[in-house]
């Protein structure tokens, strides 16, 4: 029977950032996570090592998430690992983090660059979930991620909002669709954090970073922890009715 297991959440792109934050979050509240990775196979091994410190059990799983022919391979990778590592088909928690920054103003963007983008932060979410979906235990989560910057504007980020407004409407209908088997789907829209993200700018760029600081309510930038510790609240029982919503997390952003 599954239900004496713990839980179970993949979090795409945990290996560092956001991603990384979340997944510890999540351990401390007794999930267990699934990290997945692009390039950094050591950073999601020191995730790995860091959440079994908590006292969660741990996997590390390779995806790209613009690779969207390798998804059902991926599928089958993480059908095996759930047999072999927790003796169940179903995972709870899918939280679609990967993603990279391009900044360039709209007149600069290039083809290359709106591909890139929309392959991660749209396309492949779209079908990395849709591939997911017979794993995801009835009565699961699903957490998106987009940007303050679907709100707000800032130039630099037109492509990037873009698939972001996006990902928001996709949610909505996610979470219409996927109803009838009680999983709820929301997203979450962070601020100006300071991660590595797009070069690490907003952490390394002291005038942007007082200038965010300035125009935001709590008057400072966001911190990892401000977002984990959110998106693993979105996935606890509490927060079961919840639902198609968008949470902004930004501290109060060019309210």
């Amino acid at each position: 029977m599954t239900q004496h297991r713990p839980k179970i959440a993949l979090v795409t792109g945990a290996s560092r950032g956001l991603g990384k934050n979340t997944a510890l979050n999540l351990a401390k509240k007794g999930v267990d996570v699934i990290v997945t990775y692009h390039n950094g196979k050591e950073e999601a091994n020191r995730v790995v090592a860091e959440i079994e410190l908590i006292g969660a059990k741990a996997i590390v799983l390779q995806l790209d998430t613009s690779n969207i022919k390798s998804f059902n391979g991926f599928a089958e990778e993480v059908k095996r690992s759930l047999q072999e590592n927790w003796q169940t088909e179903h995972f709870d928690f899918l939280v679609n983090n990967a993603g990279v920054g391009v900044y360039a103003s709209f007149s600069d963007t290039t083809e290359d660059d709106f591909d890139r983008l929309m392959n991660i932060h749209f396309k492949g979410v779209f079908f990395l979930t849709q591939k997911l979906l017979p794993l995801i235990e009835d009565g699961g989560r699903i957490v998106n991620i987009s940007s303050g910057l679907a709100r707000f504007t800032y130039p630099g980020y037109a492509a990037y909002a873009s698939m972001k407004g996006a990902i928001e409407v996709l949610t909505r209908y996610m979470a219409k669709e996927l109803g009838s088997r009680q999983i709820t789907v929301n997203v979450v829209a962070p601020g100006a954090i300071e991660t590595d993200f797009g070069g690490g700018t907003v952490r390394d760029n002291l005038d942007l970073n007082n200038l965010i600081a300035s125009q935001t309510a709590l008057g400072r930038v966001g911190l990892p922890d401000d977002i984990g510790g959110a998106i693993a609240a979105l996935l606890s029982e509490e927060s079961r009715w919840i639902n198609g919503q968008r949470i902004e997390v930004s501290g109060g952003q060019s309210l």
